[in-house]
């Protein structure tokens, strides 16, 4: 039986697996592996909330284990660490739990077709300090750390509380991108959640200052102009301090300095600026495979990497061309779309049939601004080029993408029976995770 391995198992990779499972897996066409280092699943798009505390991410996990097995596809536990293209095998690390005992072995697994979905990470360009001294947000576990710093600090603020402008709780977030922004919006709701519970000191109004820093001449630089000045507009509204045209030069445990020579005090940084592909992936393979200088895969129109026919690669980790010269940006729709295609080409490729090359269509950008509202740009058949919406209407399409790809992973039925508990949950649960 043809043997297929995704690696990676976020919004593209389990998208892949599942939709694959569901075609070929369950009639025995093909043995479908999903490998990933983590257990469970979390939609990326939700990771400043997830920081703020704002959603119940017990709620919002998918179980691997229990995916695969409703799904027809089996899953593996591991980090990828190595890639034998001429015996057709990958390695896996060992993976502990948090004792440091061992929860499985290192592993070889084989492959017939092997598919490379392990998405990106936060790049810091090499700053010096922000390795050490920034929470980077580009995983479950680096929000769940944040968050939990974030409550540390107010509830310290209590017993500490501020005396001056410059000895206020301070949140620095570098990068002015979409989780930028969404992140700073975020925790001015959050904040406002926790002094009405009783915190002091910790009210966004007086107490709180959080400070974006963008290197760019302004917010959401890749989207419409339209767009990053209303975001810009949300944002002073509520009194977040936006600075942009600074690049940040160094990151210390209390403090920013930028290149100007200004000098932000802060008691917890987020580096939200800048992605990359995984490191591991400049350098794999025997022989290895062609990367660009953010170690993306080299691939061609079907998506499979330009020195190995057999491998295929999509998402942030893949660099594809497009007509025109134009390469598919790094965003979730597009990882989505890739999946979808692939999930249509796979089954077709390997029957020896023929496939029309992936095509991405942008259908626009949304930007959430928590509770208080959300911007969009959307392009597609209503319009010969793009329309603006926000507000109500643009808070409905964003917390639509996240029902899309609920719908994508579990149906329709349970997608409906998860939005009810949500709305159930949200009855008795308080606002804001607070241990």
């Amino acid at each position: 039986m043809h043997r297929i391995i995704i690696v990676g198992g976020g919004a593209g990779g389990l998208a892949l697996a599942t939709r694959l499972g569901r075609k070929i897996g369950r009639r025995g066409r093909a043995a479908i592996t999903l490998v990933d280092a983590a257990r469970t699943h979390v939609w990326k798009p939700l990771l400043h909330q997830l920081a703020a505390g704002s959603f119940d991410t017990h709620a919002e996990e998918i179980e691997y284990l229990a995916q695969a097995h409703a799904n027809h596809f089996r899953f593996r536990l591991g980090r990828m660490v190595s890639l034998d293209r001429t015996g057709r095998t990958i390695g896996l690390a060992a993976s502990h739990d948090d004792n440091g005992q061992e929860v499985t072995p290192a592993q070889t697994l084989g492959y017939d077709t092997l598919v490379m979905a392990v998405g990106s990470q936060t790049n810091d360009f090499g700053t010096p300090g922000a390795q050490e001294h920034a929470i980077k947000l580009d995983t479950p576990q680096a929000a769940r750390r944040l968050n939990e710093q974030l409550i540390n600090a107010c509830i310290r603020a209590q017993t500490v509380p501020a005396t001056s402008a410059d000895s206020r709780l301070t949140v620095a977030i570098v990068g002015g991108g979409a989780t930028g922004v969404e992140l700073a919006a975020e925790l001015h709701a959050a904040a406002r959640v926790l002094a009405s519970y009783g915190l002091e000191h910790v009210d966004p109004s007086q107490d709180l200052r959080i400070v974006l820093v963008e290197a760019a001449p302004r917010l959401l630089a890749q989207l419409p102009e339209r767009l990053s000045a209303s975001a810009l507009r949300e944002l002073r509204r509520l009194s977040v301090e936006v600075h942009t045209g600074e690049r940040v030069v160094q990151v210390e445990a209390n403090r920013l300095t930028m290149a100007s020579g200004l000098v932000i005090p802060a008691t917890l940084t987020v580096w939200a600026a800048g992605v990359k592909a995984a490191d591991f992936l400049h350098g794999l393979g025997e022989p290895v495979l062609e990367t660009n200088k953010l170690n993306q895969l080299l691939v061609n129109g079907h998506l499979q990497t330009s020195r190995d026919g057999r491998i295929f690669a999509f998402g942030d980790c893949a660099a594809c061309p497009q007509p025109g010269g134009q390469w598919v940006p790094p965003r979730a729709q597009a990882a989505y779309q890739q999946a979808m295609y692939l999930a249509d080409a796979l089954p077709r490729l390997l029957k020896g049939q023929s496939a029309q090359p992936f095509l991405y269509r942008d259908k626009g950008s949304l930007v959430s601004l928590s509770a208080y509202s959300s911007v969009g740009s959307l392009m597609g058949s209503l319009s010969k080029g793009s329309f603006f919406v926000e507000g109500q209407m643009a808070k409905l399409m964003y917390w639509g993408l996240h029902k899309q790809h609920q719908l994508a992973l579990v149906g329709f039925m349970k997608t409906v029976l998860i939005t009810l508990s949500e709305m159930i949950d949200r009855t008795h649960r308080p606002r804001i995770k607070l241990h």
